[in-house]
């Protein structure tokens, strides 16, 4: 049990470094929505790997660290840490990639974009409209998971995801 926690405590680490580093490097703008794919496959792999409550804290910690390193925004620890949550819950029941991929989907592209809304209105001052929200939280959830969901499968082909969720 405790080289259990071990393990989930360094790939948590490990999986909010590859989110700072990452979120921080391939972040692009299509159209209204700005686009950063890379939290969203980490939230979906970490999900699956570690399960919610890991999943959830690799979020909060990679949001954080970004914020404190003014690469990212308050917008970013609602949206990706419920997806992270969703994607972790999900997986634990259904033991299926594809439903995992849509917890993604849900919590961050929908689900984190109403929350997201109020924090936005309130601490940023930013009065648009919810419908701009929802699409580009999507877009930005739709990018990452696709390519988690490929990063998953080609882990599971290899063998390197026993039972669904440890290397």
């Amino acid at each position: 049990m405790r080289n259990q926690r071990l393990y989930s405590l360094v790939l948590t680490a490990i999986f909010s470094a590859v989110g700072v580093v990452g979120g921080s490097m391939f972040e692009f703008s299509v159209g209204a929505a700005k686009v950063a794919p890379v939290q969203h496959l980490v939230n979906l792999v970490s999900g699956v790997m570690l399960g919610p409550w890991w999943a959830l804290t690799q979020a909060f910690l990679t949001s954080l660290i970004r914020n404190i390193m003014g690469t990212g925004t308050v917008l970013a620890f609602p949206g990706s840490m419920i997806g992270a949550f969703f994607v972790g819950w999900i997986f634990r029941k259904t033991k299926n990639f594809l439903a995992a991929t849509f917890g993604e989907l849900i919590g961050t592209g929908i689900i984190g974009a109403i929350v997201a809304y109020p924090v936005a209105s309130w601490l940023m001052g930013a009065k648009g409209a919810l419908y701009i929200f929802i699409p580009s939280f999507f877009l930005s959830a739709l990018v990452g998971v696709i390519i988690g969901y490929i990063i998953l499968l080609a882990l599971n082909k290899r063998g390197h995801l026993k039972n669904g969720h440890h290397l």
